[in-house]
């Protein structure tokens, strides 16, 4: 028992590295296609990964055989701290002049915060973002902050048309303000990031309207910025905190600008066959948080 326990580790092991070898390969070949440092990060967007983010920025950006000025993010996340999104943007920012964003899946409410950070975001008909209700720590899990918000809203509505019950009268009553007021800032956080961040480096190449040809000026693109920053935080137009938001609603609906790549079959089969493979991996293997380079 013991020499076949040893065989299948062994297995394993060599299993692992055959996936490894290959899913570099694999990011090799997007590297080339875009002429980018490519990285994959999947998972929740959490605090902890702050200083192991920076040292893996770090690490990549010092590898000697390339010296690009282009980051291309894979990004697969259920969301988490608009916060660390912030100080993430921040490392890439610091070391890369350029930021493309690849959601093949999904990147939602922290993920579709980052994503708004790149110059360019790259989607297909299967991908999508998500509304940016930011996530609070209540001590035990991660609660969307505007459900609560929205909640308080309601009753207080209910309470100036004298239609409040009892019972929501005592919920109303033992609502915590201190923690009421850091739901609010969150939600404030996140509208003011995406107002910069869009302005700054999505609409830093929108020079004239497409329509009418009119030059593009800062108060249209900080007006535009705007706009599309409340209406992903406005939970009256997805009603959820987990709806997907896909390109068409995007294009459409915000108005937004997304590289679509539905029908490039050269791109989209270079980013199914790595983003697949890894994300397989990743599964089997139950990591809650990976990342992958070239140099990992």
């Amino acid at each position: 028992m013991i020499i076949l326990n040893d065989y299948l580790c062994d297995m394993i092991q060599i299993f692992d590295e055959t996936i490894s070898n290959t899913l570099k390969d694999r990011l090799l070949k997007l590297e080339d296609y875009f002429d980018a440092d490519v990285i994959f990060y999947y998972g929740e967007i959490h605090p902890s990964i702050e200083k192991y983010f920076r040292d893996f920025i770090e690490q990549l950006h010092k590898d000697k055989e390339f010296q690009r000025f282009r980051q291309n993010v894979f990004l697969n996340t259920p969301g988490g701290s608009a916060e660390t999104v912030e100080k993430m943007v921040s490392i890439l920012r610091f070391h890369y002049r350029e930021i493309y964003f690849v959601v093949p899946d999904y990147a939602m409410s922290a993920g579709t915060i980052f994503c708004m950070s790149g110059d360019k975001i790259f989607m297909d008909y299967s991908s999508s973002l998500g509304p940016i209700d930011p996530q609070v720590y209540n001590g035990k899990n991660w609660v969307p902050a505007l459900g609560y918000l929205d909640k308080v809203e309601d009753l207080l509505a209910k309470s100036a048309n004298n239609e409040l019950t009892e019972a929501e009268f005592l919920i109303l009553q033992n609502v915590d303000l201190a923690e009421l007021r850091s739901y609010e800032m969150a939600r404030d956080l996140t509208i003011a990031l995406l107002k910069d961040w869009l302005v700054k480096y999505k609409f830093k190449n929108w020079v004239t309207h497409n329509s009418t040809g009119k030059e593009v000026t800062q108060s249209t693109k900080e007006k535009r910025a705007e706009e599309i920053a409340n209406n992903l935080s406005n939970n009256s137009i997805w009603h959820s905190h987990g709806r997907s938001i896909g390109i068409d609603k995007l294009t459409s609906t915000l108005r937004l600008k997304i590289d679509d790549y539905s029908e490039n079959e050269t791109l989209k089969e270079l980013i199914r066959d790595y983003n697949d493979l890894i994300c397989e991996y990743i599964k089997r293997s139950n990591f809650p948080a990976f990342v992958h380079s070239r140099i990992t």
